[in-house]
């Protein structure tokens, strides 16, 4: 008698869409706060407002973001357990830490700016730049070490993460000023000033744009060269479950467009056409988050 045997084993995935957030607002917060830090401790007066909104919104993330952790939790009323049962051999530990020191040192910095103590404020900018980044790296770093999944498992997660993060950061900043220029600004000759740092924090948001499409597809070359399970997941994103958020969203809708608007004369000049790929940009690095998790994890690790 013939006996046929089946095997059904269920794929979980572990981590979802409130990991791809939280991921998402780290690096929000971190890109605000170091353009906010270069922009107060730059010495021109007209990049000072700048300095202030992004003072305000990289902490407001940052609190914001390790709520999509504790929903994330099983039992969340545990979240303490971080702080008390420690493993120094363990990433998590430091991030624990550093999602506790980066937002109060981000709150003294921003107190500093609206007092205009400019000493102080360059003092804890300088001090808090280091910990935006290893704050948000830090995700990365941990994703880089999940050495069962060809997505995660380089050395580029925590660059590629930081790249994405100044790219997001700065796609807010212009959102707010433009909200700023036409809503609280009446003198225009200030408001000509204030548009014209806009724009060129627009070029600068191209500049990191680039960078950040070139990392990818560095990181999908060696992917496409390397194992079969790694092979496996970029056909997902290329042409599988996961190419509409991958190419659709985040290279073409979040990438490619908002390039086109930065640097074609006919539109590179106008704050309309800034906002817009402003918006895209988020919604571009959004998208990645949740390719990067998601699709990550849909390889079975057996």
């Amino acid at each position: 008698m013939d006996v046929q045997i089946i095997y059904n084993t269920p794929h979980e995935i572990p981590l979802g869409w409130f990991i791809a957030t939280y991921f998402y607002l780290t690096g929000l917060s971190a890109g605000s706060f170091v353009v906010s830090v270069i922009a107060t401790i730059g010495g021109k007066a007209e990049y000072k407002p700048l300095g202030k909104i992004g003072a305000v919104l990289a902490p407001i993330l940052l609190i914001l973001a390790p709520l999509n952790l504790i929903i994330d939790l099983e039992q969340p009323l545990r979240f303490w357990h971080l702080f008390v049962y420690l493993n120094f051999t363990s990433p998590i530990t430091y991030g624990t830490f550093l999602l506790t020191i980066y937002p109060i040192s981000g709150l003294i910095y921003a107190w500093f700016v609206f007092k205009g103590n400019q000493k102080m404020a360059s003092f804890f900018g300088i001090i808090g730049i280091p910990l935006a980044i290893c704050t948000h790296g830090y995700t990365g770093f941990i994703l880089a070490l999940g050495k069962g999944r060809a997505l995660w498992s380089t050395a580029l997660m925590p660059s590629l993460f930081i790249v994405s993060a100044m790219v997001s950061g700065i796609a807010l900043l212009i959102l707010a000023a433009s909200i700023r220029n036409r809503f609280f600004l009446k003198n225009t000759e200030e408001k000509e000033r204030d548009k014209d740092l806009i724009i060129g924090l627009g070029k600068f948001m191209g500049g990191i744009i680039m960078m950040d499409i070139f990392m990818v597809f560095n990181a999908i070359i060696v992917l496409l060269t390397s194992t079969k399970e790694a092979y496996e997941v970029v056909k997902l994103m290329l042409i599988g479950s996961f190419s509409y958020e991958f190419l659709g969203i985040e290279i073409f809708l979040g990438g490619i467009i908002p390039l086109f608007l930065v640097f074609n004369k006919k539109t590179r000049k106008s704050l309309r056409w800034l906002i817009i790929a402003s918006i895209l940009t988020l919604i571009g690095v959004y998208s990645m988050r949740i390719v990067v998790v998601i699709a990550g994890q849909s390889i079975p690790l057996h």
